[in-house]
Parts: structure tokens; C-alpha cells; sequence
């Protein structure tokens, strides 16, 4: 008898040949420091997803590569957004939001505020303050 295809005893002994998958990373410049006047760049490479955020990325380097870097962030833990504002390539933008690419991406703490550490700057307005 003739078959067409293979037969199930070829298919047991077959190599399967899967597709070869590409690692993709995103450079994250990162501004360190407790003072403006003195702070440094730390370069991360991270892994890059599509539909990733930078503070994903963020959250990446300080579980996988360095837990003393300072950022801040509420939504996750304590429903209060707007808290993880910082300059993305230059820009003013909700960590959250702001979309990481698989290009360098430089991470600066906001320019106007006064800075504590590293991302973290002082977000609450000078009349609320004791």
C-alpha cells in the first residue's frame, strides 16, 4: 500500500527545527547621585519586550542588577498615580507610560524639583509642606 506523507513512525524520529529566537535588550542611562552638581550615568542593558514601559525596565534593574537604585513609583502598591514622573530622553514623562524601545534611553530625575536620590525627586508642592 502507498501512503502520501510521512508516517507516524517518521515523525517520532524527525529533528524538529525550531525557529531561532533573538534576545533583544534596551540600554538604560540611568542618572545616579544624590546632588546634581555630582552625579554620574549608570548604563543597564535590560531585556526588551514589545508593549514595555521604562518603569518596567526600571523595576528590572533593581530586582536583577542593582537594588540601591532609587525610583519611585505608588500605582502598583498604593493606587496614588503620578508619582513616578521623570525625564525620558528629555522629556517629561509618567515612567509608566513612557514606552521602551530597544535604543538607549536615558532616565533623568525632574530638573525643576529638588532631587533626593538618584530618580527621586521632592513632588510636593511647597504649601503642603510642614
Amino acid at each position: 500500500m502507498l501512503r502520501d506523507g510521512p508516517s507516524r513512525c517518521d515523525c517520532i524520529h524527525a529533528k524538529m527545527v525550531m525557529p531561532e529566537v533573538k534576545a533583544t535588550t534596551a540600554l538604560l542611562r540611568v542618572w545616579r547621585g544624590a546632588r546634581r552638581d555630582d552625579g554620574r550615568y549608570d548604563d543597564f542593558q535590560v531585556p526588551y519586550e514589545d508593549g514595555m514601559s521604562v518603569l518596567d525596565a526600571l523595576r528590572w534593574v533593581r530586582t536583577h542588577l542593582d537594588s540601591t537604585l532609587a525610583i519611585r513609583y505608588s500605582c502598583i502598591n498604593a493606587n496614588a498615580c503620578k508619582t513616578c514622573l521623570a525625564l525620558v530622553n528629555g522629556e517629561v514623562e509618567y515612567t509608566c507610560m513612557a514606552k521602551l524601545t530597544a535604543e538607549v534611553m536615558i532616565v533623568e530625575p525632574l530638573p525643576k524639583r529638588p532631587l533626593i536620590r538618584d530618580l527621586v525627586t521632592d513632588i510636593v508642592p511647597e504649601d503642603e509642606k510642614l
